[in-house]
């Protein structure tokens, strides 16, 4: 794909930051470009996400933004640019979709911190992450069909967050909802002010951390798999998590310490 020029490309296009609890804040650092997936931030985050896939430690991973938009989606600039080809579009949305399936297969919860507008592929990012918290100032469109591109890849995973009327909805008018909507319509965790959106990241954070690694793990890799299967096969597919789940010793802990009547003491996170 061709590029235009870009006011950020003198920084870094993703920060990552990685505590020493094992949570992995990765920043999109484009503000001034409002954050597009371009090629070069696609490449930026995939190599984040390739890292922390190899990350024995990890156990969340937040997804931020720099500036007063999360991801305006892709950057239609360079996609209208002379001398693009069905194969050069071919490849980036290849790309993207590589990314977004990368960020399923995490073995750790990917928590969307959303303090702007959404739009597009950046819609599309916010309904791929496993949770998300937004400000109250944050909005949400998959605005493509507006300039005459149907959001077809988004769609993947808003139909997964949405019900279907809603969804087509957005799909078809490329209507703004506000966080508040995007709450009642299933696209967020929690809405908050502004000023509170890092604390309120922070509580579901915490609830993930005291809670086995793989116990976590075990079960966001069954929701995705049994969520399209057939019902009969789902409950297979559970059976055998729950089972596999059962023989490890932080779930053998945990059954011991209800016996007790008190807090488990995980091997894998010290939390006790």
């Amino acid at each position: 794909m061709s590029q235009v020029s870009d006011p950020d490309s003198g920084s870094e296009p993703v920060l990552a930051v990685r505590d020493a609890r094992g949570v992995l804040t990765l920043t999109l650092n484009r503000p001034a470009g409002f954050n597009v997936l371009g090629a070069a931030m696609l490449a930026a985050l995939q190599s984040e996400v390739d890292a922390a896939a190899r990350d024995e430690g990890l156990r969340v991973v937040v997804l931020a933004a720099s500036g007063r938009a999360f991801c305006a989606g892709h950057d239609l600039k360079a996609m209208a640019a002379a001398g693009q080809t069905e194969a050069d579009y071919l490849a980036l949305f290849r790309q993207c979709s590589r990314f977004m399936l990368s960020l399923q297969s995490l073995p750790v919860p990917v928590l969307a911190r959303v303090q702007g507008m959404a739009t597009a592929a950046g819609c599309q990012l916010v309904a791929q992450c496993d949770l998300a918290v937004a400000s109250d100032e944050a909005r949400f469109a998959t605005s493509g069909i507006r300039y005459g591109l149907f959001c077809a890849t988004p769609s993947v995973p808003l139909v997964r967050n949405l019900p279907a009327k809603k969804a087509m909805e957005m799909l078809l008018t490329g209507e703004f909802l506000s966080a508040r909507e995007a709450l009642d319509h299933g696209l967020l965790n929690r809405v908050v002010p502004a000023g509170e959106l890092d604390a309120a990241v922070e509580t579901l954070v915490q609830g993930i951390l005291s809670k086995p690694r793989v116990a976590v793990a075990m079960g966001k890799a069954l929701f995705y798999r049994q969520r399209e299967a057939g019902v009969e096969a789902a409950y297979q597919m559970a059976a055998q998590t729950m089972a596999v789940n059962m023989m490890d010793p932080d779930a053998q802990e945990g059954a011991r310490a209800f016996l007790e009547k008190r807090v488990p003491a995980w091997a894998a996170t010290g939390v006790g």
